[in-house]
């Protein structure tokens, strides 16, 4: 997404970009659940795994710990469960 990803829409989906992480496009503070999922589509030089988990690098400083990542290779998409510490 090249916007800001809303509050609500984060909320809503469970789900943020790793773009909007990475780009600090994405606000989680109002996100009240202990669960998420960073979806990352294209990646850092075509590797979506790379992208997800600088994002989940990055997340960490804010108070979440990586919980699992997924790659669906028939879809080339892959989440990173986040848990708020």
């Amino acid at each position: 997404m090249a916007a800001q990803e809303t509050a609500d829409h984060i909320i809503r989906t469970r789900a943020v970009t790793a773009d909007a992480i990475l780009a600090n496009r994405a606000d989680l503070r109002p996100y009240p659940y202990r669960l998420i999922s960073i979806v990352s589509h294209r990646g850092i030089g075509g590797d979506q795994v790379t992208q997800a988990l600088a994002a989940a690098e990055l997340l960490e400083t804010f108070g979440w710990q990586l919980v699992s990542v997924s790659e669906f290779a028939s879809s080339r998409i892959v989440h990173a469960i986040m848990r708020r510490r």
